[in-house]
């Protein structure tokens, strides 16, 4: 396929490793030839690298499926998952979930990201509903616009909430920006 007909959130097999698209820029720098920078997530690894291509380059997008399971539990093993098909148990490696695993709770269902009969990486829900555990008492003094407090979740993950937000309260959060959206 073209560069141009390259959309994020695609799969690229890029000098036979797998990339996730997260960004594209078409870049047309003054008096040089224009050019598409890809920024590109290297699927195991998790780090990000940009990469430019000229306007007429060709590039693989890899064959990545997905298969839909159910978070289990976590140990020193890793993450396991249960496919929903076949119950059959798929452990990931804590450095393949990365930092997805602040979204995990038991029974949550999931995308695993299969490339050649072998999951790569998962996908979670836009919003998933966790519990907080641990709330300071929010005290409102001299705030200008909304006062926040820090909270956290059952998972681990500490963010940021409105000071109305007690210990107990089942919140929703944004698994793309790690944000507050409301109350449940």
């Amino acid at each position: 396929m073209r560069v141009s007909d390259v959309k994020k959130g695609m799969f690229i097999d890029e000098g036979g490793q797998i990339y996730m698209v997260v960004d594209i820029e078409h870049r047309t720098p003054g008096n040089y030839q224009a050019c598409y920078q890809l920024y590109l997530k290297h699927l195991l690894e998790s780090t990000i690298i940009k990469k430019r291509y000229n306007p007429d380059a060709i590039i693989e997008e890899a064959k990545i499926e997905k298969q839909k399971a159910q978070y289990l539990y976590q140990d020193n093993l890793g993450f396991h998952f249960m496919d929903t098909e076949t119950y059959e148990t798929i452990t990931l490696a804590t450095e393949t979930v990365g930092e997805l695993k602040n979204y995990l709770k038991e029974n949550l269902e999931v995308n695993l990201l299969v490339y050649k009969n072998r999951p790569i990486s998962l996908e979670v829900p836009l919003k998933v509903c966790l519990k907080v555990v641990e709330a300071p008492v929010g005290i409102k003094g001299d705030t200008v616009g909304s006062a926040k407090k820090q909270v956290t979740l059952e998972t681990g993950l500490k963010i940021n909430v409105p000071l109305f937000i007690k210990e107990g309260d089942i919140i929703e959060i944004d698994t793309t920006t790690g944000e507050y959206l409301g109350r449940v």
